[in-house]
């Protein structure tokens, strides 16, 4: 498997990592033997960077690797795992984003139990709290670094502005984003300032939430899944012109001879070597479709064909409702 670092001073990982968001109920049901599974396949297949959240299954996510941290003590030691906080609900059961310093050690001390660990490779917030500047933020992320908690910290769903205001305060390990053949917004700016600071992109939903791969989501399936029955790009008439439209990439898929999710991931992982996926899924395998990305060589002939069928700008409906897009920060 090859290996990217974590940012520019962080560890060295795998150049695709573990979504971990499908070790919850998300995209469908699951359970704790199969996200195991996930892991299991990820340790025999060199996969080593797992990235969670408090907020995946409210804990579940985190409580079923730490389950696996424990019945396999030498995985904590091949791990890179990243982790966030930032998304939460007040006692009326209204949303915020916390990111003050209490909040943050407060979320990452559970995090922290629940995995069994003394300390992640990666913490990021998860939502950035706009009545708190940048820069403090940033601080607040800092001490947990020196409270020896995390080793790294960063950002998700930011903007290249706020990432470089970011950098000058601390350094920035990973920033993560949602970047595949169907959103390409980070290439206005994000992909380079990255590269610029040496850190990580760390790219989830990387196939589209299922579009570029051979066995899209089905859908009937879709209205029974809350995010994606509320998300344009999953919604008639874009979800049936989205189908359409990605039949041509499957097709050149299997003209390569390769798993279309693989070639996704092969796509984005010729974008920068900072660049590292995150795909999640329930079942080993997809997951085996997906690490053949890893192991891809594009030819700038392979490169072309793939933006042929799949140009920028193809896919219909916005990547978020109004309200899922309460949070990420806009930038272009």
């Amino acid at each position: 498997m090859q290996q990217r670092p974590l940012g520019q001073n962080g560890p060295m990982t795998s150049a695709i990592g573990v979504g971990a968001m499908s070790f919850s109920d998300f995209y469908g049901p699951t359970d704790e033997a199969a996200s195991h599974a996930i892991l299991n396949a990820a340790l025999e297949l060199g996969v080593t960077h797992i990235d969670t959240s408090n907020v995946y299954g409210m804990g579940q996510s985190e409580t079923v690797i730490g389950t696996f941290l424990k019945a396999h003590p030498k995985a904590q030691d091949q791990f890179q795992i990243a982790t966030k906080a930032g998304i939460a609900r007040d006692s009326d059961g209204n949303r915020y984003f916390g990111n003050s310093a209490a909040y943050l050690e407060a979320e990452l001390d559970k995090s922290l139990t629940r995995m069994g660990l003394e300390q992640v490779d990666l913490f990021y917030i998860h939502r950035r709290d706009p009545a708190i500047p940048i820069e403090e933020a940033t601080e607040n992320l800092a001490r947990l670094v020196k409270s020896g908690k995390t080793r790294a910290i960063g950002f998700s769903e930011i903007s290249p502005t706020n990432l470089r205001r970011a950098a000058a305060v601390h350094p920035v390990g990973a920033v993560q984003s949602e970047y595949s053949l169907s959103t390409r917004s980070p290439e206005l700016g994000l992909v380079q300032a990255c590269a610029d600071l040496g850190t990580a992109l760390v790219a989830f939903s990387p196939v589209g939430r299922s579009l570029l791969t051979d066995d899209p989501l089905p859908v009937d399936a879709i209205p029974k899944l809350g995010f994606l029955a509320g998300n344009p790009r999953f919604m008639q008439p874009n979800l049936s012109a989205n189908l359409r439209t990605t039949d041509g990439f499957r097709a050149l898929a299997a003209d390569m001879g390769i798993p279309a999710a693989g070639l996704a991931i092969a796509w984005l992982l010729h974008q920068g070597n900072h660049v590292i996926p995150i795909p999640g899924t329930r079942s080993v395998g997809h997951f085996r479709d997906l690490v053949a990305g890893a192991h891809l060589k594009l030819s700038e002939s392979d490169l072309q064909q793939i933006e042929n069928v799949l140009p920028v700008g193809w896919a219909h409906g916005d990547r978020y409702s109004q309200d899922q897009w309460i949070g990420p920060e806009r930038y272009c």
